[in-house]
């Protein structure tokens, strides 16, 4: 049997290194590169897409990082990169609803919850947030604590402070 491909790089942000892949003209991964949960993203993507991550450039990977940069030069707000989300149909709601989070501004798991519908489902909005392989274009660093308190991010809390003063023109 035949695998499938999806184009990998890897893309030196100012924050820290990211794992950008590509399949069928769009991005399906744009991860931190030292993540913890690393190994089971890439399974869950590569057994999603019955492919295997072959090192090289892709059209959608440059526009990609044109755009990444321009984010972190705080002169973009939203994407425009085709995005392929894999994972289950709650997770792709979650998803969406991160991506409702508008530029400069955070929400909690609950509001979250609460913005799909699925107001009890605060814990599995939290494991979907988790879960995100797009990373900066699916906004997961947008949420934080009820209390107002930086909470988990797959980058690190330093990637993720770093992001929303990027956002809020904190610049240090």
């Amino acid at each position: 049997m035949q695998m499938n491909k999806i184009s990998i790089q890897y893309y030196k942000s100012p924050v820290g290194e990211i794992l950008l892949g590509s399949y069928d003209g769009k991005l399906c991964l744009a991860d931190w590169r030292y993540r913890k949960m690393r190994s089971r993203i890439d399974n869950r993507i590569q057994k999603a897409l019955n492919a295997e991550y072959v090192e090289e450039s892709s059209v959608v990977m440059e526009q990609a990082i044109t755009e990444l940069e321009a984010y972190f030069r705080g002169e973009k707000k939203t994407f425009d990169t085709p995005l392929l989300m894999l994972g289950t149909a709650f997770q792709k709601s979650v998803w969406h609803g991160l991506i409702a989070i508008p530029y400069g501004t955070t929400s909690s798991y609950l509001n979250l919850a609460k913005s799909i519908g699925n107001e009890k489902a605060v814990r599995a909005v939290a494991s979907a947030n988790g879960a995100n392989a797009i990373s900066v274009m699916i906004p997961c660093h947008r949420i934080i604590g009820s209390n107002g308190d930086l909470v988990g991010y797959a980058g690190g809390l330093d990637v993720k402070r770093k992001l929303l003063e990027i956002e809020n023109n904190l610049f240090v």
